[in-house]
């Protein structure tokens, strides 16, 4: 994109600051930034050095394009709050960052005439410099109409990434394959930390590195085809004597086990790699693991617990 563009940043979190800070490395201006917390004053000072600290009405008012960088729940109601005060103009561009939702949270800026983006990067963010680079060849979930389309394109393109262009019915669906992908791998591999620690690992993080890192490559190159293990192997004793010292030492992890275990059976059965006698005698032993197990209970205590500050 060869046009300069003022840019201000209405949530200024781990998303939002550094978005901007790349673009402003493209030769962009970055006029203000909105952002209540201390996490999020301090990223701006870190990542945008000179740049005003403002309310999102005042910073909405100063720039060409808008980026709404704010959790999920919260997105309809600031578009609506923006909208309803006067802080939005025709012409405009508001882009929001939000891999769930589409156009239709923009309606109400639509309305007004403003030139609506959704622009979801496929990323985990730190918040920190560490990500700028991490952005170059990144995906950027996009969904614009026709007029808008080129614009998006190119402000993928400052920011290093690549578009990948998602219809507006399927934001949901794309999503849910990145939180399913990315967040529940951060849960598994702690888990996987966890018992490797109960086990006796000295480094547990560096036991699993090079395991999981082959084992994703393999993953994102063959698909089902790189399943190993004792489920794909039909290994029923050894299968069992996992439920049996995962019930034992490290309990809390018994239904996510169990659960990737049951999936990963599915896919076995279903590419012929595992007879279905061998698949039902598995899957028994996982359903009783999980009925003798009484972590289930006693997690959702402690979440509660957790929750009311005991």
């Amino acid at each position: 994109m060869t046009q300069h563009l003022r840019v201000g940043v209405v949530g200024a979190g781990r998303v939002g600051a550094v978005l901007a800070a790349r673009l402003r490395s493209a030769g962009h201006e970055i006029v203000a930034a909105a952002g209540e917390s201390d996490a999020s004053t301090q990223r701006i000072a870190a990542l945008l050095p000179g740049v005003p600290t403002e309310k999102p009405s005042v910073v909405a008012r100063a720039c060409d394009v808008l980026l709404l960088t704010v959790p999920d729940d919260m997105l309809a109601n600031v578009v609506h709050v923006l909208s309803a005060s006067g802080a939005l103009r025709a012409g405009q561009y508001v882009v929001h960052t939000s891999g769930r939702h589409g156009l239709d949270v923009l309606a109400p800026a639509a309305e007004l005439g403003a030139r609506v983006v959704a622009m979801h990067p496929a990323m985990t963010f730190t918040g920190t410099e560490i990500d700028l680079d991490r952005l170059t060849g990144c995906y950027f979930g996009l969904t614009a109409g026709p007029a808008e389309r080129e614009f998006a394109a190119g402000l993928v393109a400052d920011l290093g990434g690549r578009p990948l262009w998602v219809p507006e019915e399927s934001r949901t669906l794309y999503h849910a394959a990145l939180a399913h992908g990315a967040n529940h791998l951060v849960t598994l591999v702690t888990e996987a930390m966890e018992m490797l620690t109960a086990a006796g690992a000295d480094d547990p993080a560096g036991t699993l590195r090079p395991l999981l890192g082959a084992a994703l490559d393999n993953a994102l190159a063959q698909g089902d085809a790189a399943l190993t293990g004792p489920i794909v192997r039909g290994d029923v004793n050894t299968v069992a004597a996992h439920l049996e010292e995962i019930a034992a030492n490290a309990p809390h992890t018994m239904p996510s086990y169990v659960a990737l275990g049951r999936a990963t059976l599915s896919r076995a059965v279903t590419d012929g790699r595992l007879v279905p006698i061998r698949a039902l005698r598995i899957n028994q032993l996982l359903e009783e693991a999980l009925a003798e197990s009484a972590v289930r209970p006693v997690y959702l205590r402690d979440v509660r617990d957790a929750r009311d500050g005991r």
